[in-house]
Parts: C-alpha cells; sequence; structure tokens
C-alpha cells in the first residue's frame, strides 16, 4: 500500500518541478552590441584601399538574396564608367534590368554606403568579407533586427574587373 502512496509523491513533486516560474522577469538574451569596432576598422581599412586603388572603370557580378521580387534576386553584371553606372544586364539573359532594382548597390561606393548605414544602425548581425587586394566587399549579409523577420539581405560581388 506504501508503494502507490510513493509513486503518487514522485508523480506530484516532479509535476512541480516542471512548473514554470512566472514571477521571475524574462531575461534578455539577445542585445544589440555596444560597438563592433572591429567591423568599423575592416570598413574604414578596406574603403581607405579601395579609393587608393582609384579604379572608375570595372564590371561585377552581383547577386542580392532577400525576401524582394524574383528579378531583383537574379545575378546581374554591372558595368561602371568614370564611377557612373553605364549598364546593368541579367547575366544568364544577357538582356537589360529595371535599373531601379539595383540603385543602392549599383557601385562599389554605394555598396560601402550599404555597409557603413548598417554599421551606423548598429544591425544586429553584420558580416563583410573583403577582396584583400582591391578591397571592396566581396559578401555583406545584413540582419538589422533579429526580431523581425524578412529584413535580412545577403550580396555576393565577385568577379569584378578593371576595364578600360
Amino acid at each position: 500500500m506504501r508503494l502507490p502512496i510513493a509513486i503518487t509523491a514522485i508523480l506530484v513533486a516532479s509535476l512541480g518541478l516542471s512548473t514554470p516560474v512566472i514571477s521571475q522577469p524574462p531575461i534578455q538574451v539577445a542585445q544589440k552590441p555596444a560597438s563592433n569596432s572591429f567591423a568599423l576598422e575592416q570598413f574604414k581599412t578596406n574603403s581607405r584601399l579601395w579609393r587608393h586603388k582609384n579604379i572608375s572603370n570595372y564590371r561585377y557580378e552581383f547577386t542580392r538574396s532577400c525576401f524582394c521580387f524574383p528579378k531583383a534576386t537574379e545575378p546581374v553584371i554591372i558595368e561602371v564608367r568614370n564611377g557612373v553606372t553605364a549598364s546593368i544586364t541579367y547575366k544568364y539573359a544577357k538582356k537589360p534590368v529595371d535599373t531601379a532594382l539595383f540603385e543602392k548597390y549599383n557601385t562599389i561606393p554605394k555598396l560601402f554606403n550599404t555597409i557603413r548605414n548598417a554599421l551606423i544602425q548598429r544591425a544586429d548581425n553584420l558580416t563583410v568579407q573583403y577582396n584583400p587586394i582591391l578591397g571592396y566587399p566581396t559578401q555583406i549579409n545584413i540582419d538589422y533586427d533579429k526580431q523581425r523577420t524578412d529584413d535580412e539581405i545577403f550580396f555576393t560581388i565577385s568577379n569584378l574587373q578593371q576595364i578600360k
């Protein structure tokens, strides 16, 4: 007869262990960093390197991954002459694109502006890889707010070629 009482006592005690404590305030796990000095130093070093190379005629492949129009995520070839975007064409279709889809990202200095803005806004996550020789960004990943969905953007910049 003591066995059923002991089993009941164990069951009741185990239920008490799994009961959530409501009186405690929630713990905030994810916080925005006060300063990301490493990312800022990387940004300064590489943007300075790019400027010192003084490349004003170039072409590169640009791919964006985001929650946006499918036409905005297809790989494109961006050509820049004298620091101004000369053309943007789809990589595979070889057809011109709606330039408004790429207005913020159609030159290397504009890509640096995107990184600068993410630093200023203190994005929750900013990861940038740079070309070690020319300094331009080769991959940019930004999540402005971890609590929001669909605000992340990912860019890949590849095959940059200086042209005459």
